[in-house]
C-alpha cells in the first residue's frame, strides 16, 4: 500500500471515527487452554454456582503462556468494563477471586524471580537514572518502525497496543486512594491530563481510538483481544495486578514513572516513523500529544509522587523498584516476539488484523 492511498483510506476511516464508537463491554474470546477456559465457561452461568476450580502450579503452568494471561485478562476485565452477556456479580465471586489469587501468584513470583531487585532509596534512583538515559544505537520496536518498518508492521503494532490503550490509565486509578499528599496529588495530575484534563474527546483513549480509524482498523474496546499473544497481556495484566492489591502500590507508581519517563523519547520515534509512512493525521497526534505530556509527567512522577512516597513509606523502595524492572521485562518480552517474528518474515499476531 502506498502511502497517497493509505492516507486515502485513513481519511475516509478518520471521518467514520466521528460515529458512535463501541465503547461498552466486549464480547468473551475464546480459551487458549484450560486456566482460560475454565474462566469463560463460568462466566456463561449465574455467579456462586461453581464450584470446583483448576488448581494450576509452577510445574504445569507457563507463567507468561498464553492460557494464563488469557484467564488473568478475563477476570480482570470484571473490573474494568466487564463483559457483554456476563453477570457483574462475578467481579467479587469468591470463587473466581481464589482462582485468579492462584495464577497472580505464579505470575508475580515469575517476575520477582527474573527482576535483580533492590530494596533502599538509592536502588530507586539508580532505576530512574537508568531510565533516563537512551543508547546510542537503539535496537527497541520503535527504533525499527522509524528506521526501516513497514506499513503492515505498524498496523500490528497497533493492534497489540490496543488492549492497553483503548482504556489508557484506567489501571493507574487504582493508586489514587492509596496514596497521600503530594504523591497523591501529583498522580492525580498526570492522571487528569491522560483523561483529557477533563474533555471527553482528548482522553488518551480517545485519541487512540481515533489514531485506530486513522490507520484503516476497527477501534472497538478489545476488538483485537482474540488476535494479541501473551506477551501483550502480560504487559496490561502485569498493570491490573499491581493495581488491585493495596500491598503492590508501590510496584504500580514504579511502573507509571517508568512508562512515563521512556514514553516521550519512544514517542519522537513514533511520529518520525508515521510521518515517513504517510499516516493519517490522527495516528501521528496520539504520539505527538505524548511527547509533549510525558516530558511534563516525567518530572512531576519522579520529583512529586516517587520522592514523596520515598519520604512516607521508605518500605515501599521495593516495591518501586520491581514495578519499575518488571515493566522493562515484559516490554523486552513483548519487543522480543514483535522483532523476532518481522525477522523471520511472519505476522506478529496470532490472527490477521480485520
Amino acid at each position: 500500500m502506498t502511502a497517497t492511498s493509505r492516507t486515502g483510506a485513513s481519511t475516509a476511516n478518520g471521518t467514520a471515527g466521528a460515529r458512535a464508537r463501541r465503547d461498552g463491554p466486549a464480547g468473551l474470546p475464546g480459551p487458549r487452554g484450560p486456566l482460560s477456559d475454565a474462566v469463560l465457561a463460568a462466566l456463561r452461568q449465574p455467579p456462586g454456582t461453581v464450584r470446583h476450580w483448576p488448581s494450576p502450579t509452577g510445574a504445569d503452568t507457563d507463567p507468561f503462556g498464553e492460557d494464563l494471561h488469557l484467564a488473568l485478562q478475563t477476570a480482570y476485565e470484571l473490573h474494568y468494563r466487564g463483559w457483554r452477556g456476563v453477570d457483574d456479580g462475578w467481579e467479587w465471586d469468591p470463587g473466581l477471586l481464589g482462582f485468579r489469587a492462584r495464577l497472580e501468584r505464579l505470575f508475580l513470583d515469575a517476575l520477582r524471580g527474573r527482576a535483580a531487585g533492590g530494596e533502599d532509596a538509592a536502588a530507586v534512583d539508580a532505576e530512574l537514572d537508568a531510565l533516563l538515559v537512551e543508547p546510542q544505537h537503539g535496537s527497541g520496536v520503535s527504533h525499527h518502525l522509524a528506521e526501516h518498518g513497514t506499513w503492515p508492521q505498524m498496523r500490528e503494532f497497533l493492534v497489540h497496543r490496543s488492549v492497553y490503550h483503548l482504556k489508557e490509565a484506567d489501571p493507574h486509578a487504582w493508586a489514587v486512594p492509596r496514596l497521600e499528599g503530594r504523591a497523591k496529588a501529583g498522580l492525580v495530575a498526570v492522571e487528569f491530563d491522560e483523561f483529557g484534563g477533563g474533555r471527553g474527546d482528548r482522553m488518551h483513549s480517545r485519541l487512540y481510538a481515533d489514531l485506530m480509524a486513522g490507520a484503516g482498523l476497527d477501534d472497538g474496546y478489545l476488538h483485537y483481544l482474540h488476535a494479541v499473544p501473551a506477551e501483550a497481556l502480560a504487559v496490561v495484566n502485569m498493570m491490573s495486578l499491581f493495581g488491585l492489591h493495596r500491598g503492590l502500590r508501590g510496584a504500580l507508581v514504579g511502573h507509571f514513572a517508568a512508562a512515563e519517563i521512556t514514553t516521550a523519547p519512544s514517542a519522537r520515534r513514533m511520529v518520525r516513523a508515521l510521518d515517513r509512512m504517510g499516516a493519517a493525521p490522527a495516528c501521528v497526534h496520539f504520539y505527538a500529544e505524548h511527547i509533549e505530556a510525558d516530558a511534563v509527567h516525567e518530572q512531576v512522577m519522579r520529583h512529586e509522587v516517587v520522592a514523596d512516597l520515598l519520604a512516607r513509606e521508605p518500605s515501599l523502595a521495593g516495591g518501586l523498584v520491581l514495578g519499575m524492572q518488571a515493566t522493562a521485562l515484559v516490554e523486552d518480552d513483548l519487543a522480543a516476539h514483535l522483532l523476532g517474528a518481522w525477522e523471520r518474515g511472519t505476522s506478529s499476531l496470532r490472527r490477521p488484523p480485520g
